[in-house]
């Protein structure tokens, strides 16, 4: 038998999630038949536990516990532990650095890390967060998100510089985008980090979405040399990853 009130925390979730942009106290309640007294409560207690974020326009979006509960959710159902012994055969095959990452609301969030032992330093770390504009991992959800939920990042993003090889340009990104998804592998031509090049590709869940992304980086020079057998070994170990955890 299901609680009322832990229902509709659920069902409030749900609907923020689906949100990005964000939902005033009457647009959950009208969307979820809650009488607003009860909803504003609700969302009140909610907001006050971390669990929902507030703007300036009072629209609730989802909060940093959330995000702290998802990583920890992500990794009991294994994404990054089923796709670790691929990655670290993919790191051996391209004797580069090998990642993966998820998406958290609109940022990428690291959750695995191969190091080969010639790498190169890097900030990106397991647990850090990073912009989707500007990385290969990125890029890659970009590519192949939903075009609703993909419009719905850039139309908050704010495409800064972070070097100056960073695209700033939304129609330019948008057109670099569709090119990657035809490819089949995303692109980061030393637009994070300076000396960095990066291939990124998408995991896919059962229910065909991108669930995860995987990336090979270092030295450009390095990179580009091998360019062609590191996106092979890319997209095998992409296609593997996702077979692993229900994608047909």
């Amino acid at each position: 038998m299901s609680v009322k009130s832990a229902e509709r925390v659920l069902r409030v979730f749900e609907l923020v999630a689906h949100h990005p942009e964000g939902l005033t106290i009457k647009e959950i309640s009208e969307n979820l038949s809650f009488p607003q007294s009860s909803t504003s409560n609700l969302v009140g207690t909610l907001f006050e536990e971390g669990y929902l974020n507030q703007d300036s326009l009072k629209r609730y979006k989802l909060g940093p516990k959330l995000v702290q509960l998802g990583t920890l959710a992500m990794e009991s159902l294994d994404i990054s532990s089923q796709g670790t012994p691929h990655l670290k055969k993919l790191m051996e095959d391209v004797q580069e650095t090998v990642f993966m990452a998820v998406l958290s609301e609109r940022e990428l969030v690291y959750v695995a890390k191969i190091d080969n032992n010639r790498s190169i330093r890097t900030t990106a770390q397991p647990g850090y967060r990073k912009p989707l504009y500007c990385t290969g991992l990125g890029k890659a959800f970009l590519a192949f998100l939903p075009q609703n939920e993909k419009n719905a990042i850039l139309d908050y993003a704010e495409l800064s510089p972070i070097t100056k090889n960073t695209i700033t340009d939304r129609q330019e990104l948008e057109k670099e985008l569709k090119r990657f998804a035809g490819m089949g592998y995303s692109i980061d031509d030393e637009e994070n980090e300076e000396g960095l090049y990066c291939l990124a590709a998408p995991i896919f869940g059962a229910d065909h979405t991108i669930q995860a992304a995987i990336s090979v980086a270092g030295p450009k020079e390095r990179m580009i040399s091998r360019k062609e057998f590191i996106a092979d070994k890319l997209l095998q170990t992409s296609k593997e990853i996702s077979k692993s955890i229900g994608h047909s």
